[in-house]
């Protein structure tokens, strides 16, 4: 992957993804989908393991009750990433901590997983929360807090 490219990787087939992809399009992004699972792969046109990665890279996992969720992101955490989150409840202990854990990932690896992720908007819908998480990495990359001017 061209390392001075500005990239969104979205790990897992989902609503969400195919939102954060569609719209990451028009923001500008190359895109790519990752999904292990090679019947849904072929199904959505991904590849099923994470490639060389880059600096331009923001990867976006988009469902934390997946099997596959510690070796998918212990292989992510292993590349060349701007930045990595992963969607869920921020009132609970994310289960990609343990995962990680259960592989020996050591734990400054495990804290560069950002979570929550997005801007605080409310957002329920796939299309909603895809527009957060976009929100929230075009303020990460303008190095601003995002929210309204006050």
């Amino acid at each position: 992957m061209d390392t001075g490219e500005k990239v969104l990787a979205a790990v897992f087939a989902s609503p969400v993804a195919e939102h954060l992809l569609r719209y990451g399009r028009d923001l500008g992004y190359a895109t790519i989908l990752i999904e292990p699972d090679a019947a849904r792969a072929a199904e959505h046109e991904a590849v099923t393991s994470v490639p060389e990665l880059g600096p331009g890279v923001d990867v976006v996992l988009t469902d934390h009750h997946r099997d596959e969720l510690g070796p998918v992101l212990r292989d992510v955490l292993e590349r060349d990433a701007r930045w990595v989150g992963i969607m869920g409840n921020p009132r609970h202990q994310g289960p990609h901590v343990e995962a990680l854990r259960a592989l020996d990932v050591p734990e400054d690896d495990i804290k560069r997983v950002h979570r929550p992720i997005g801007l605080n908007i409310g957002s329920r819908t796939p299309p909603e929360i895809a527009i957060a998480t976009l929100a929230g990495l075009i303020a990460d990359r303008n190095d601003k807090p995002g929210g309204f001017f006050g």
